[in-house]
């Protein structure tokens, strides 16, 4: 997994997200559980709310609650289960720049 660190507070979520140079969001995400996938961007997640799972390929797993910052790298191939969480999110490019699908599917084996 990337880097797992901690939080205290939203105005320190969004401070630091400032300071990295990130497009800072908010999101309230119902309870899921999606399929193996990857992004093409780095970004950092701070949990406000709720509980989220992380899975990698490799079979490492993590559970985070509130005060939970994740670093992801783009390119993890990852998985997230969750009843439901809320976070702030920092895209290291424009949200109105992000390409389609979020969450790009791996490619199908041969």
């Amino acid at each position: 997994m990337n880097e797992l660190l901690t939080f205290d507070d939203e105005a320190q979520a969004y401070a630091e997200i400032e300071a990295m140079g990130y497009h800072a969001m908010a999101f309230d995400f119902p309870a899921e559980e999606n399929d193996f996938h990857w992004h093409d961007f780095d970004s950092v997640v701070y949990v406000t709310d709720g509980e989220i799972t992380l899975s990698t390929e490799d079979g490492e797993s993590i559970t985070c609650q509130r005060g939970a910052k994740i670093v992801a790298k783009a390119g993890l191939v990852h998985r997230e289960q969750s009843p439901g969480y809320s976070a702030i999110i920092g895209f290291a490019v424009a949200p109105e720049a992000l390409t389609q699908p979020i969450n790009k599917p791996l490619p199908m084996s041969l």
